[in-house]
Formats: C-alpha cells, sequence, structure tokens
C-alpha cells in the first residue's frame, strides 16, 4: 500500500468520523431541546397547580368568613317572623323548628334567591336590582330587616373586604358607586327616610367580587339564613344549642338547602315571588306583638 492510498484512506476515516460527530451532536441538541421543553412543561404545571390552589385556599377563606356566625351583620336581632309564628300559634302542640325552618327557606328562595344570583351574574344592575326588590317587597318589616343586613353587608366590604380586591374587578365598581349613591341620593319618604340596600342582591355582588362560585355564593346565603333562624329558635327557647347544630349538621337542612336551590336557580326577578302568604303575615305582625325580643 503506497503512501497515497494510506492518506486517502486517513482521510476517509476522519470524514466517517466527523459525520458520526456531527449526528451525535445533532442528537445531544434534540435531546437537550426536547428535556428544557418537557422541564419547562412541568414547571408551568405546577405553578398553574399552585396558583389554582392559592385561588382555591383564598376563596374558601373567604367564604368561610362569610359564613361565620360572628360576621357583623346584625343577623342576630332577626327572627325572620319565628317570634311573630310562635306567638299566633296555640300552645299546643309544641310548634315544630323544622316546620317553621322548611317554610323560612322556601321563602326566601322563592323572593331573594333570584336577586341574588342575577346580582352574582349582573354586579352593574346592583342600583336596578335594588330598586326592583325594594318594589316588590311588600312587608315593611321584612324590608326593613332586609335594608339593615344589607347595608351593613355593604360597610363591611368597604372597611375589610374591599382592600384584598382589584377596584377596577366591575363588582368591585359596581359597589363603590353603589355605595356612594346611598349616601349622597335623597333619603326616601318611608320607613323613617331609610333608603335602599337590600342584603341579597349585594349578597350576590360582594361574592362575585371576591371571586367566590355562584354555587357557593347562594348556599352559603340560605345556611346563613338557616343559622339565623336556628340561633333566634335557641334564644326563643323552642330548642336546645345541640339540637340547633344537630339540625345544621344533619342532611335533612342540606337537602333542603339543595331543593330550594335546584327549584330557584332558572327563577327569572320577574317571577320571583312569596310562595308562603303567611309569612309576609307572621313578620309583618311581629311590630304587633305585645312583647319581643327581635327586630323581626
Amino acid at each position: 500500500m503506497n503512501s497515497d492510498e494510506v492518506e486517502r484512506k486517513l482521510r476517509d476515516e476522519i470524514a466517517s468520523l466527523e459525520s458520526e460527530l456531527l449526528r451525535a451532536r445533532t442528537n445531544l441538541k434534540a435531546f437537550t431541546t426536547s428535556s428544557s421543553h418537557e422541564s419547562q412543561q412541568q414547571q408551568d404545571a405546577s405553578i398553574i397547580l399552585q396558583d389554582q390552589s392559592r385561588h382555591q385556599t383564598s376563596t374558601t377563606h373567604v367564604l368561610l368568613l362569610l359564613s361565620d356566625s360572628a360576621l357583623p351583620l346584625g343577623s342576630f336581632a332577626f327572627s325572620s317572623g319565628l317570634e311573630s309564628y310562635l306567638a299566633h300559634r296555640p300552645p299546643r302542640p309544641v310548634p315544630s323548628i323544622l316546620s317553621f325552618l322548611s317554610l323560612s327557606l322556601s321563602s326566601v328562595g322563592s323572593t331573594l334567591l333570584p336577586y341574588l344570583l342575577t346580582a352574582f351574574k349582573e354586579p352593574t344592575a346592583l342600583a336596578s336590582l335594588d330598586d326592583t326588590l325594594d318594589a316588590c317587597t311588600l312587608c315593611h318589616v321584612a324590608r326593613r330587616a332586609s335594608i339593615a343586613q344589607g347595608r351593613a353587608l355593604l360597610a363591611l366590604w368597604e372597611r375589610a373586604f374591599s382592600v384584598t380586591v382589584d377596584s377596577e374587578v366591575p363588582a368591585a365598581l359596581a359597589l363603590a358607586q353603589f355605595a356612594k349613591a346611598l349616601k349622597e341620593g335623597p333619603e326616601s319618604e318611608f320607613d323613617g327616610g331609610v333608603r335602599g340596600g337590600h342584603f341579597a342582591p349585594i349578597w350576590g355582588a360582594v361574592t362575585v367580587a371576591l371571586g367566590i362560585s355562584i354555587t357557593d355564593s347562594a348556599y352559603a346565603f340560605l345556611l346563613n339564613h338557616a343559622k339565623a333562624v336556628l340561633s333566634a329558635a335557641v334564644r326563643a327557647s323552642l330548642v336546645g344549642p345541640y339540637q340547633a347544630q344537630s339540625v345544621l349538621a344533619g342532611d335533612w337542612l342540606r337537602q333542603k338547602i339543595a331543593k330550594s336551590l335546584e327549584d330557584n336557580w332558572e327563577i327569572h326577578i320577574d317571577d320571583a315571588g312569596q310562595d308562603v302568604p303567611l309569612m309576609d303575615i307572621w313578620i309583618g305582625r311581629h311590630e304587633k306583638l305585645y312583647s319581643r325580643i327581635f327586630n323581626s
């Protein structure tokens, strides 16, 4: 083998090695890019899960605050007609708290839940919804109780919850404008100059601003109502505290709330109305009682 053949053979070997090296580098680059992409995807997925978990924890925290019996809404001052119901019934047989609570939940679901759900979906229509509910609330005692709790919730929003929400959120803007209108608007000629500010639509606007789901918002509203009625029943000596808690913890109440949500979920505010006429009579007669411990 002469020197030319040796040189050619070496050059061929070098070219083959360089080709193998180029292919190896290409494979390495492709592998590195794929690994980096998968790592980035895993990192992005981890961030998304963390954000979702953080959001869920945040909304759960707020929901627990709104469900707290110590929330300064003044609910403890109202019996939602229970005191009048007891006074207008014969002493025997002993009235059942479950019977009244069932009627009360049905009444709240049919009259107030449609306004809450609409305010949740359309918070910018808060003022209009409040005016409509005010016009449709025929019982003046129920009207005063609703406004008292609604204005308390609005004050709580302004002083505590609003700082946790972006002020540009549509619901937050609507609540700010509504609060300003209540403070600056003319006073009503009725009920001692009390203006609007009903509880149900304000609850809907506040909960959507805080990021709570519409289902949780409606369920918490009805559960809080049941808690207020049972608290009044305890103070009226109708039931004991342990019996009241057993009602709150039992399946009966959960089924009643679920049934009320199901029955009134698609009801438009134009079709909302009292389906327990006696409830308005009981609540309206409350201020005629000779002695009373509640405001409604």
